[in-house]
């Protein structure tokens, strides 16, 4: 791998762990998140607004960052697009987290994440893209955004899911 290439992806990995840092710091209360719901739901379906009701507001929270930060760049992106900004935690809905699992579960990479045991918070967390592909498809989503949920930390190939996965890795 060329040094430059090499740089520019250390660079790319400790911008993603120090985004995960200060997510995580972020998260540790509910009743300090305040996601800017009025602005995320005009973005979304009335099926795809109660999945996102159900979301942890902490979830929400970073997805409406992470929408914002999408649109700064994009402002013209695909509203299939902008509502999976929204929504790409989803998943993680199926579960509370207790405050020490939110922890742990954030301090384990993804890639660890999934070749653990399937089960409970770490199972979520590892599983919660296609777990909140199949609730959006359940719950009557648009099945772009559906997909584009699903393939969020596994783009494979596709540009949108890959500026998905950008933003919601700098976020």
């Amino acid at each position: 791998m060329p040094r430059r290439s090499l740089l520019a992806r250390l660079r790319r990995k400790a911008n993603g762990y120090a985004a995960k840092a200060r997510r995580l710091l972020r998260s540790v209360n509910a009743e300090d998140a305040h996601p800017d719901d009025p602005w995320a739901e005009h973005l979304l379906t009335p099926a795809e607004q109660v999945v996102y009701r159900a979301m942890d507001p902490r979830d929400r929270e970073h997805a409406c960052r992470v929408t914002r930060h999408l649109l700064r760049d994009h402002p013209h992106a695909d509203p299939e697009l902008v509502a999976a900004a929204l929504l790409h935690d989803c998943g993680k809905s199926l579960r509370t987290y207790s405050l020490w699992e939110r922890v742990l579960v954030g301090l384990i990479p993804n890639r660890l994440s999934r070749v653990l045991p399937p089960v409970g918070a770490i199972g979520i967390r590892a599983h919660h893209p296609e777990l909140g592909a199949r609730l959006l498809a359940h719950a009557g989503a648009r099945p772009r955004v559906a997909r584009l949920v699903a393939r969020h930390h596994h783009p494979g190939g596709d540009p949108e899911a890959m500026l998905l996965h950008l933003y919601d890795d700098q976020e």
